[in-house]
């Protein structure tokens, strides 16, 4: 397998996770979004975006999608619950995050909303601190809930493949989480297992091109 990101494609680090807990073997092709590099990725992408993932089955892309392929290819362990009520609660945390803070918060949407709305970086600090703490706060309501260690339960889910990296964009931009302590519990117990360690963008073979 090939997977297509970039070291701080916060969508891309999800599948990294997710294949690390899984002890899934890939390599890895990098494009830099700051270069617009993912444009080349138009014969295996028609957005074209990363993560792309190149597998037997084809290509596969939306993180979302390629994790619940993930998931079903290699089921073990197992990072959706056995219950379809609590799979639908870490398939909400997950999209609370893939639908409703990532998509807004993005590189392509912070550059145009500098370039076409010609917003000043303070600007662009208050949108990206805005949805995180939109989404946040609903999670740590379900995480509170729920979680017992990781952000659903007592084992990592998707829903940690997700929470994470959306940490990790937080505390890029320096977004105040002390009002989410449920949620930086779970986040930190995720980031100690080797798993996520290993799939963190600054361990990434294209960290800093």
């Amino acid at each position: 397998m090939i997977l297509h990101g970039y070291w701080r494609s916060s969508a891309a680090y999800r599948v990294r996770i997710a294949l690390a807990l899984k002890g899934v073997a890939y390599d890895q092709a990098t494009h830099d979004l700051r270069r617009g590099e993912q444009r080349a990725l138009g014969d295996l992408n028609p957005q074209p975006l990363v993560p792309a993932l190149e597998t037997d089955d084809g290509v596969l892309t939306q993180s979302p999608a390629i994790l619940e392929w993930v998931e079903e290819t290699f089921p073990e362990p197992p990072l959706l619950p056995s219950r379809a009520a609590d799979r639908a609660v870490v398939r909400a945390m997950a999209a609370i995050v893939a639908c409703d803070i990532h998509p807004v918060n993005n590189l392509r949407v912070l550059n145009a909303l500098r370039t076409d709305l010609s917003a000043d970086e303070a600007i662009v600090q208050r949108w990206i601190a805005r949805w995180i703490a939109d989404g946040f706060t609903a999670l740590e309501v379900l995480i509170a809930r729920h979680g017992r260690g990781f952000a659903f339960g007592d084992a990592p889910t998707l829903a940690d493949c997700h929470l994470v990296p959306q940490v990790y964009g937080a505390e890029r931009f320096a977004v105040d989480l002390t009002p989410y302590p449920a949620l930086r519990a779970a986040a930190e117990n995720a980031r100690a297992l080797p798993a996520f360690a290993a799939a963190h963008p600054a361990v990434q073979p294209d960290a800093d091109a």
